[in-house]
């Protein structure tokens, strides 16, 4: 396991649409060396979030730094040398193969024209389609990927990015339950190599059992964030996503285990 680094601290995120604040001064801190997962419901602001940290959106931040360097003085490329998004959904331009978008995560380090040649280039895009499960659709159109081919190949593209800080918007998006753990677990392993992880979940439990650390928002706010055990109680998810369910403890490892009632009846 590699040394843990400073990790993420944003503070006072906002951004808006009008009179609506979708992020209204949001908070938070995602350790080095760990996994953070964002929870919260839909439309809580979890995808405006990760492009406010990643740099593709523009709204207003007190601080934003990653391992003590500030995000926003850093020119557009230093930033993509340090920061890789995976987004819930992209579109390929006609003609590019796989193994083409994820050589584009070269680029930040490379150069528009150099990459082709670069010694170990060629490996570094063979070693990131591995890791993610993408080698199979390496050279097809990527534009005919079905949405799961497409989740693998752009995890990839990140991977050769080489990020310190690597931000996933549903990153088991489009995914079967197998290729739902492999990724999860893959986010694991790169943390447990150093890197900081940011990801934005749907699933509690998967939250629950790969992530150290949580963090739930709604209403353009944090509303809790520490371990899975503190955050992930019954009170939280019923105030939260208006559901009732038990927490019990998981088998082994003691994370929480989540259990919904089906009937649609919030707790009160």
């Amino acid at each position: 396991m590699s040394p843990a680094t400073d990790g993420l601290d944003a503070r006072r995120l906002r951004f808006g649409h009008g009179d609506r604040a979708i992020l209204d001064d949001l908070s938070l801190t995602a350790p080095g060396g760990a996994v953070t997962a964002l929870l919260g419901p839909n439309g809580s602001g979890k995808s405006t979030l990760l492009r406010l940290i990643a740099g593709t959106l523009r709204g207003e931040v007190e601080a934003l730094a990653l391992d003590g360097v500030s995000l926003p003085d850093l020119r557009r490329r230093a930033r993509a040398q340090r920061v890789a998004l995976v987004e819930q959904e992209w579109s390929a331009a006609e003609g590019l193969t796989g193994r083409d978008i994820v050589a584009l995560g070269l680029l930040p380090h490379r150069g528009w024209l150099s990459f082709d040649g670069e010694e170990g280039d060629a490996a570094a895009v063979h070693d990131s389609l591995v890791r993610a499960g993408a080698l199979a659709v390496a050279d097809r159109d990527a534009a005919t990927l079905s949405g799961g081919e497409r989740q693998r190949v752009n995890l990839a593209r990140a991977l050769a990015q080489r990020p310190s800080l690597l931000l996933c918007d549903e990153p088991t998006n489009h995914l079967d339950i197998r290729a739902q753990l492999d990724a999860l677990a893959l986010l694991r392993h790169l943390a447990d190599d150093g890197m900081t992880v940011l990801a934005a979940l749907h699933d509690l439990n998967h939250a629950a059992a790969f992530a150290d650390r949580i963090v739930v928002i709604a209403d353009g706010r944090v509303q809790a964030a520490g371990t899975p055990g503190d955050v992930l109680t019954r009170e939280l998810i019923a105030r939260v996503w208006q559901v009732d369910a038990q927490v019990l403890s998981r088998a082994g490892s003691g994370r929480p285990l989540i259990v919904f009632d089906p009937e649609p009846a919030v707790l009160r």
